[in-house]
This record gives C-alpha cells, structure tokens and sequence, in this order.
C-alpha cells in the first residue's frame, strides 16, 4: 500500500494543517505499517511559477519544436500525475491563505491537470482526506461568512473535477492564541481544536480501511 502527502503551509513549525495531517497519516501507518508514502511539500518548495505557461504554450506543438522550458514543463506534470496515480490513497493538508487558495497550491492543481491521464479522470473513485485550516471563523452567522473561498473550491475540484472519494476535515479559529483580538473565543477554540482532530483520526482509520472500487 502506498499513500501521496501535499503539504502546503509555508511556516512548517507551527503548520496546524499539518498537525491534522499527521493524525490521519498516523492512522494510515498504524493500519500499513510497511506503507511507502510519498511527500510533496509546496510550502517549503514551491513549483516554478512559470511551468503552467510553459506546458500551456506547447500544446500543439510538436515534440521536436520544445523548447527547454516547455519540456520540463510536461515532464514536471507526470511526475505530479504519477505520485498520484502511484498511491493507493491521498492525502492534502491545505491551509486557508487570504481568504482564497495560495498560489502555489493553484500552481500544483493547473499543472498537474495539466497531464491527460489525470485530466482523463484516472483519479476517479481513489480514496482521498482534505485536512484543512482557517485562521478565524466562517461558519454562517459570523462577520466572515462567505470569505472562505479555498475550501469551496477544493472540494469542487478534488471531487467534481478529479472525482477523488473525498472526506474533509477542517479546523477553525487556528489563530486564537496568536492574535489577541480573539483571546475571547479560546475556550470556543479548543472545542473546535478537540473535535477536529477527532476527526482526522476517525477519516485516517477510514481511508486506511478504504479500497478504490
């Protein structure tokens, strides 16, 4: 069994969303220990941001007539495409950034989408877990309701475009204890905190226990 990890905090020391993330990796590994898990970390190694217009402007064009660029470019998308394909199960730990998704994780998803194996739908039906963070609360009824436009579109894409069999955890108000002007919510916090971390170990033991129909 094999499982494919991205990671997307820029701060790798204090990432909650990798916090979560760990949690359901653990229980992953609990369930095959002999697992190989394969890691793309975007918030330490961000993609080129040129490749995407790279790969773009050599569509169409024939093999002989790439340049430099435009072939790594459509090499750096199968090898996006195949540490997907590869694994049996995925595994995404995405921060919210400015109310939207960062540009590196955009720049990941346009150019492994890029690949006309993953574009084809070959990752339909494969297990998969978004464990993601806000720093503040979005939930209906508050001041920010509505500005979360990463999770929305991650779910969208990853289950919609790619088809993956998705479960999503999410952890808000990461940021009490860190900006003063929400020290009110900290008990609130640790509620929210305890309960999603709960069920990260719950989603990990699922998508260890799941097989792609």
């Amino acid at each position: 069994m094999s499982l494919f990890r991205l990671d997307a905090s820029v701060i790798p020391a204090t990432s909650q969303s990798r916090a979560l993330a760990d949690l359901v990796e653990a229980e992953w590994s609990a369930e095959h220990p002999d697992s190989v898990v394969t890691r793309r970390d975007l918030g330490t190694e961000p993609l080129p941001a040129t490749t995407w217009r790279d790969i773009v402007t050599s569509m169409g064009v024939k093999d002989a007539d790439l340049s430099a660029k435009q072939r790594d470019a459509k090499a750096l998308a199968a090898t996006l495409a195949d540490e997907m394909l590869n694994a049996d199960a995925l595994l995404f730990a995405i921060p919210l950034y400015n109310w939207g998704v960062a540009a590196h994780v955009k720049s990941w998803y346009d150019l492994a989408y890029t690949d006309p194996r993953i574009s084809g739908g070959a990752l339909k039906d494969k297990p998969a877990v978004l464990a993601t963070v806000l720093g503040g609360n979005y939930n209906p009824g508050t001041p920010k309701e509505g500005w979360d436009h990463s999770t929305p579109w991650l779910r969208r894409v990853l289950e919609e475009v790619w088809g993956v069999d998705l479960l999503v955890v999410q952890r808000q108000f990461t940021l009490v204890g860190v900006n003063p002007a929400l020290d009110q919510f900290t008990e609130l916090a640790a509620e929210i905190k305890t309960a999603a971390e709960q069920l990260a170990v719950e989603h990990g033991r699922a998508l260890a226990s799941k097989r792609r129909a």
